[in-house]
């Protein structure tokens, strides 16, 4: 008969000042939660959570890049889009990340997280938040590529040029309060979240100057 696994949580920290600050840490983040919890509606943070969500992610950014080849005006090999191919190498290179993070230091998710579907075992842990780093490292690189995004929207068929000024703000702004929703939903304590914002950060400055289509390209070339 098969038998359940049980996730056991890691022992509690040896240092006194780290034990300090995960009681700080957690004892701000239920305030926190306890202050919102019955003025912001459910339906908005979740609508934020899904927002960030990497089953909603890549499917986009995977459409947007295949799209060029199913149009029946696409020439016979479309120009790959650097930006969408950099969105896309980052999203995988923070899963790869948020993943063994989550697995090393194995911090638990507060008590009062209800309701959350777990895709990974490693989802089970807290530390650090991976939507916070998603959506930080999406608005990183907008911000670097803002002259890209400028130009789209100036040269764009919708017919939106407003937001060519307005779109990169935008971003930035979906990213913090996104990040901020997931203290305020109970899915993540305040440290987590600030770790996985600052982590999305280096991941879009590290795609945008390294591991980016260009340099790739050249370096299989």
């Amino acid at each position: 008969m098969a038998t359940e696994t049980v996730i056991q949580p890691p022992p509690p920290p040896s240092s006194s000042i780290l034990r300090r600050i995960i009681k700080f840490d957690t004892a701000l983040s239920l305030r926190l939660y306890n202050l919102t919890h019955s003025i912001l509606p459910y339906s908005l943070l979740k609508s934020l959570e899904y927002s960030g969500d990497g089953r909603l992610f890549f499917p986009i950014i995977i459409s947007l890049l295949l799209y060029p080849f199913f149009t029946a005006a696409a020439p016979a090999k479309p120009p790959t889009d650097p930006f969408l191919v950099n969105l896309f190498i980052g999203g995988l290179l923070d899963i790869i990340l948020i993943g063994l993070l989550k697995h090393f230091i194995r911090r638990p998710r507060p008590v009062y997280n209800k309701n959350m579907f777990l895709s990974f075992a490693v989802d089970h842990w807290s530390f650090p938040s991976g939507h916070s780093s998603r959506v930080a490292f999406i608005a990183t690189l907008f911000y670097f590529y803002s002259d890209w995004v400028r130009n789209f929207w100036m040269t764009s068929e919708f017919g939106l040029p407003f937001l060519a000024e307005y779109f990169v703000l935008i971003v930035v702004s979906w990213a913090v309060v996104t990040s901020v929703s997931r203290v305020l939903l109970g899915r993540h304590f305040v440290f987590d979240v600030l770790a996985g914002m600052w982590l999305g950060f280096l991941e879009g400055f590290f795609v945008f100057r390294v591991f980016n289509y260009h340099n790739l390209s050249q370096f299989f070339r």
